[in-house]
């Protein structure tokens, strides 16, 4: 049999709990039913997108996984052009209309790259970036735009690497069935959920979930982006795009004229920017993207200090937060999913489909005995705040610098701005600067800046004796990002 086999749509409430789907797509867009791209006929140069995917291509199976993967790639380096549509000279990054009248480019405030590439990068493509490459969230919305790095205008973020994405994803929607499935059964009241080892704290009236802790009240889990507020690969991708370059995805805009939008919405001279099958090549690229791994050092006693630094690093409690593993129950990506933002494509009855243990490239997840597969992730998917209080006497707030809230609740009586989503360590051995904005330059630094819910454990790490703080510090630079 075909590894990869078409299927109707199923999706189980739950789990997505599909088998494998034929994905077959053609080297660098040449796709017969592909659209050309096109400059304006009296412009004598070309854009970076020669051909648009076709969605329908890639579910009616026409390419493999790995030719898909090929496409995402050649997308994500591209260096887009006023032939492509770079820019939005008439929309805000949010898509609001506006006088085309603010610059072209401009680094607080966007657009400000030409390639996803040109941030993803370290230690290869589709990685972190450096501290010189960071975003500035939300200051993409004003009108006009900001020349200011000031925290009351924009929150700056440093480049988070996206290995793994597509295992992170899929556990998090997991996350979402199985906690929402729980919060439906119970009555109003105090309730403590969990899934795969995590608990989240939430409290019920008249049917409906009224507080939760480290989540939003609607249990969705989103793992994208620092402050926990995106979900899937698909609406981190189409955000994006328009954000820092300025490219419109039709399905945000073109095919939305019932929210306002229309063809060329940002009024660039350039209609159908990226179609919704470029969007799902970029988004398969990024899902399919080797899970990071680690690496042990060839010498004996290098390796022993390694596992201590393992031994050390739970028995000092960072496991609580950096949870070593979680559990994917089906190992299986799909694209679209159906937990996909409104203003983007989410007709799962033709999702792309593959085994994340069978297909793409290496290194992959194991698959265990029962079917599933364990994601060494290092993390719980969770908000927590890494602040201490202002009151406490040797309050360390280092990463309390953020004051606009973006979308995350109060909490505990703390603001949102000071809580962050647990960091992935997984390939914290290939991911430096470290810190939400990347103005850490060692792990060790990155540790002892925690405060909050992690003071007990940062305080019994710089307790522990220099050799075995040396042993956590090669443990963690263990865990890397490769490529076979």
């Amino acid at each position: 049999m075909n590894s990869y086999i078409r299927t109707k749509n199923r999706v189980n409430t739950l789990i997505d709990r599909h088998l494998l789907m034929a994905v077959p797509l053609v080297l660098s867009g040449v796709i017969s039913a592909s659209v050309e791209a096109a400059c304006p006929a009296d412009y004598p140069e070309e854009g970076a997108i020669k051909k648009h995917i076709e969605h329908d291509d890639i579910a009616n199976g026409k390419a493999t996984l790995k030719q898909i993967h090929k496409m995402g790639r050649d997308l994500f380096v591209a260096k887009f052009n006023k032939c492509d549509g770079q820019g939005r000279p008439a929309t805000t990054g949010g898509g609001v209309k506006r006088a085309p009248d603010q610059p072209a480019f401009i680094r607080t405030s966007s657009p400000e790259t030409n390639s996803c590439a040109g941030c993803h990068s370290q230690p290869v493509i589709g990685g972190s970036g450096e501290f010189v490459v960071n975003a500035f969230i939300l200051a993409q919305r004003l009108d006009p735009v900001t020349e200011s790095v000031s925290n009351q205008f924009s929150n700056e973020r440093n480049t988070p690497g996206m290995h793994g994405a597509g295992a992170i994803e899929m556990v998090a929607r997991e996350m979402t069935y199985d906690l929402r499935a729980q919060a439906e059964a119970l009555p109003d009241g105090e309730h403590t959920l969990v899934s795969k080892g995590v608990s989240f704290d939430i409290r019920k009236e008249g049917g409906l979930v009224v507080e939760s802790e480290g989540i939003n009240t609607d249990l969705m889990v989103r793992p994208f982006n620092q402050s926990g507020n995106i979900a899937t690969l698909r609406h981190f991708t189409v955000d994006a795009m328009n954000h820092h370059h300025g490219m419109q995805a039709e399905e945000r805009f073109d095919l939305n004229p019932g929210k306002g939008f229309d063809k060329d919405h940002d009024e660039d001279g350039v209609e159908r920017e990226l179609s919704v099958g470029d969007i799902t090549a970029l988004s398969v690229y990024q899902a399919s993207l080797p899970v990071p791994v680690q690496v042990m050092p060839r010498a004996r006693a290098e390796r022993k200090a390694v596992r201590l630094g393992k031994r050390k690093f739970n028995e000092i409690g960072c496991n609580s937060c950096h949870v070593p593993a979680l559990k994917l129950d089906t190992p299986v990506f799909s694209e679209p999913s159906p937990l996909n933002a409104s203003h983007t494509f989410r007709d799962t009855s033709r999702s792309v489909r593959w085994d994340m243990t069978k297909q793409g490239p290496k290194p992959r997840l194991k698959k265990n005995p029962d079917g599933s597969a364990t994601v060494w992730a290092y993390t719980d998917l969770k908000r927590h705040n890494l602040c201490d209080p202002v009151e406490r006497e040797d309050a360390i707030r280092f990463f309390c610098n953020e004051t606009l809230d973006q979308a995350r609740p109060s909490q505990d009586g703390r603001p949102g701005s000071e809580f962050f989503i647990t960091r992935k360590l997984w390939d914290v051995g290939s991911s430096a600067p470290y810190g939400h904005r990347g103005d850490i330059t060692t792990i060790t630094e990155a540790i002892l800046y925690h405060g909050g819910e992690a003071r007990q454990s940062r305080d019994h790490f710089s307790l522990l004796p220099l050799s075995e703080q040396k042993s956590v510090i090669k443990f963690l630079k263990s865990l890397q990002v490769v490529e076979k």
